[in-house]
């Protein structure tokens, strides 16, 4: 099997492989005094995105933000947005939580939970401008790529989510998994790319240069964007 084929397999997705790890104090505040405001619930079933940030406005959700410093500066910096993000780990929805709460950013509501069963069961059809994906786990060796996130079934089941027009973005340092990315999305119903067929585009200004990529780039490292529209 080559690095960049793509094998579709029957399981059930999930976005995540869950690993347990200890909080820091940070984290633990913002868990204990964030949560309760900033805190959406799977179980709480459709999401009224409205009551939830108590205004209308375009919605941006972001899959995996890790500890969430680039979702709180996008945030900041796109104030006329709504930001959901989604994470599975617990320290890095509490990282988000209480770092929101020291940078004075008042527009990010966060799930704790997969994402798959959070898009299904909480976001509206239509209701999504942008669903944004940066880095996800390699899973680097051949035997693993059938773990990979982006995958056929799971942009169908992102696609309903996004209004016409709405946008996914991708990201990745990793070649073999954007090769892998483009695949997919090229061959993907309903969307087209918001470059040249095949491309990939140049980083947008909205998405935030992290501290890992920065030292990418130094050292000659590449990052793939992909951004591609939901037209039917």
């Amino acid at each position: 099997m080559s690095d960049d084929s793509v094998v579709e397999h029957p399981r059930e997705i999930k976005s995540f492989v869950l690993r347990v790890g200890r909080m820091t104090a940070g984290q633990q505040r913002g868990w204990a005094e964030c949560w309760d405001t900033w805190g959406l619930k799977k179980e709480d079933g459709l999401l009224d995105i409205g009551e939830a940030f108590g205004r209308e406005a375009p919605v941006v959700v972001e899959i995996g933000y890790g500890m969430g410093l680039s979702l709180i500066e996008m945030a900041g910096t796109e104030t006329d947005k709504n930001f959901i993000g989604i994470e599975v780990h617990r320290p890095g929805v509490g990282s988000l939580l209480n770092e929101t709460q020291a940078a004075g950013v008042t527009n990010i509501r966060s799930y704790c939970d997969d994402a798959v069963q959070v898009l299904r069961d909480c976001i509206a059809d239509g209701s999504l401008s942008r669903v944004q994906i940066y880095f996800p786990d390699p899973w680097h060796k051949t035997r693993h790529h059938k773990r990979r996130l982006i995958k056929d079934s799971f942009i169908q089941a992102i696609r309903p989510k996004l209004a016409i027009g709405g946008v996914i973005h991708l990201a990745t340092d990793w070649e073999s998994y954007a090769k892998q990315m483009m695949k997919v999305m090229t061959a993907a119903e309903g969307f087209k790319n918001t470059v040249s067929e095949g491309d990939y585009a140049p980083r947008p200004d909205f998405r935030p240069l992290t501290k890992f990529e920065k030292r990418g780039h130094r050292l000659g490292h590449c990052v793939w964007d992909l951004l591609f529209e939901r037209t039917a």
